[in-house]
Parts: C-alpha cells; structure tokens; sequence
C-alpha cells in the first residue's frame, strides 16, 4: 500500500455510533479529515463480536455494517486518503452492564469501569475471538478499507493477557511471556491468513502499561520481535498506558476529571469527582513524548535501521521495513 504522505490519523474512538451502525455524522468525521491531507485515517474502535465492544453503543464488524463502512471508505477514497479499521476485543475493558454479556479477560476481577467481575476466558473461547479478529478482517476488506489495524495496547484483551499484573493463570495462556503472547501472536497470523496480502496488516502494541507489575519494555520488546519472525504484519503503531489503570500515562498533560466524570452516570460520576485524580493523573506534556521508548524498538527490530535510508528500505521481512518508519 502506498500512502501520499507519513501521515496517519490514529484510532481515536469518535463516539459516533449510538446505535451500533455507522451513521453520517461518523463519515463526515473522517471525511473531514481525509480532506485535511492526511495519507490515512483509522476508523476506531470496531469490535469483532458484541461483548468486544466497550459498551453497546459500540460498532462491531458483522455483515450488515458492510454497506455503511462501504459509504465511509468511498467518501474518504474520493478526498484522496487511504482507509484503516482498527479491530480489537475489550477484554476487561467492556462494559458489561451496557453490553449486556459478560466481561472476559485472563481472570476474575473486578473491572474499575463497570464495577462487575470479569469472567476468566477458556481456551475455547480465546480460540473463538481469534477467528472472530479473521472474520472481521474480512468484513473490513470487503467494506472498502486497505489496512487493518489489531488493538494489541492498553490492557483490552490482548494486551491484558500479555500484562503479568492481568494475567496470572496457569494454563498454556500464562505463565512465560511466549505463552502470555500466544494470544496477539494467534490473532495475527489467523488475520494475515484471512486476507493475505489483499490489505495492510499493522499492530498498536503497548511498549509499557504504565503501572507497576504491568508489561514493561524488555518484554513488548521480545513480542515484537516475534510478531516481527513470524512476518504476519506489516507494521507496529506503539502506544503505552492502561485503559484499566493509568489513562492518562498514554496522553500526558492535564487531566480532564470533571470532562470525565460528566460522560458517566451517577454513581459513577460522583466517584470520578471525588477520587478522579488516583485514577487520571497528571503527567508533565512534552513533544514526542514516546520517542525515545519508539526508538529501542526500531533498534531491536532492526539494528541496521538509519532514517536516512528510509525511502530505500530492504528488500526482504515484512514488518522489517514497516517498522523503522513507524513511532
């Protein structure tokens, strides 16, 4: 895939969906942003099955959303940008109260955002969500998008499974790091084996939770660079923080509690107020502020890598060559 320029519009979940179904408001969201020059905008978040979503009003990739998102891919074709749907499981992070179903992650806990216990996922399931990510692929590809992108960060399913703090189970999903990745590792290759080369398969992929016992560098390091062996996807996006712990670890800057607070109901409200800034806090905002965090990784998965040989990348490895561009 050839974009017109390095500029890509990151999944940020617009809110657009309150009924589940692509609306026009959700277009001219990322019309408007195709018109502003970008090489490509990324359409956030699409679930792969209903209890993926963070809450009901959620979009979640099945047939009868194709011929919406079909819309959304036309219209921003025709400004000139490349289109991304970014595809992912909440894991802990669903709502389970608004869903309606239960919540899944590695084990029973208590999620902070719904106040309901997380029900462990059995290896059937886990099975099941991977095929899910292949089938919504399908479903992106058919729609009109010419890229991918698996939500791998900020402790949603995956990226809860990879986190040591999340996941203490004792099966051939915990334990080793290579079995807390076999779930990311599993998603990929059942994705890459969905639509082969016919789209762009990429990754945003937690350097580091931001917490203490959570996934740090030394290990997201290692999984990219399996991810990397196994030549499934063709690039990373790297992102930190924890949607479950830390939110504001991944932005920095103010935090908005009272912003927060008014999107939630009582008593959810009421305690974001009184006790938001344990769970938003506040970090110092500087530019780049994931550079240097970026910049191991380019290292490590690819040593000879030198930005001013960016535009004559090698010949061989997939996510070789995608990498070194991506921060």
């Amino acid at each position: 895939m050839r974009l017109r320029n390095r500029i890509i519009k990151a999944a940020t979940f617009e809110g657009l969906t309150p009924r589940a179904v692509v609306t026009d408001a959700l277009i001219d969201f990322h019309v408007r942003v195709a018109r502003g020059g970008v090489g490509m905008t990324t359409l956030a978040y699409c679930a792969v099955s209903p209890e993926g979503r963070t809450d009901r009003h959620q979009l979640w990739m099945h047939p009868g959303v194709v011929s919406g998102l079909r819309r959304l891919t036309e219209a921003v074709h025709a400004k000139g940008a490349a289109a991304c749907a970014q595809l992912g499981h909440a894991g802990p992070v669903a709502n389970a109260a608004s869903n309606r179903l239960p919540a899944i992650a590695p084990g029973r806990r208590i999620s902070p955002l719904s106040l309901h216990l997380t029900r462990a996922a059995t290896a059937t399931e886990l099975e099941r969500i991977a095929r899910a990510h292949a089938q919504a692929a399908l479903v992106a590809l058919e729609s009109g998008f010419d890229a991918v992108e698996l939500h791998f960060g900020h402790n949603y399913l995956v990226s809860a499974f990879l986190s040591p703090r999340l996941n203490r189970r004792t099966d051939h999903y915990g334990g080793s790091l290579r079995n807390r990745a076999r779930l990311a590792i599993d998603i990929a290759r059942a994705v890459r084996e969905a639509v082969g080369d016919r789209m762009a398969i990429t990754a945003k992929l937690n350097m580091d939770d931001g917490v203490p016992g959570g996934l740090w560098l030394d290990e997201s390091i290692l999984v990219a660079q399996w991810l990397q062996d196994d030549d499934t996807l063709d690039a990373l996006e790297l992102t930190a923080g924890s949607s479950l712990f830390n939110p504001m670890y991944l932005f920095t800057g103010d935090a908005p509690i009272r912003d927060f607070a008014a999107q939630l109901p009582p008593p959810q409200r009421w305690g974001v107020r009184l006790a938001g800034s344990a769970f938003l806090r506040t970090y110092p905002y500087h530019e780049a502020y994931l550079l240097d965090r970026a910049r191991q990784f380019r290292r490590a998965l690819n040593p000879a890598a030198d930005p001013a040989r960016w535009h004559h990348p090698p010949s061989t490895g997939r996510m070789r060559v995608a990498a070194r561009s991506t921060t």
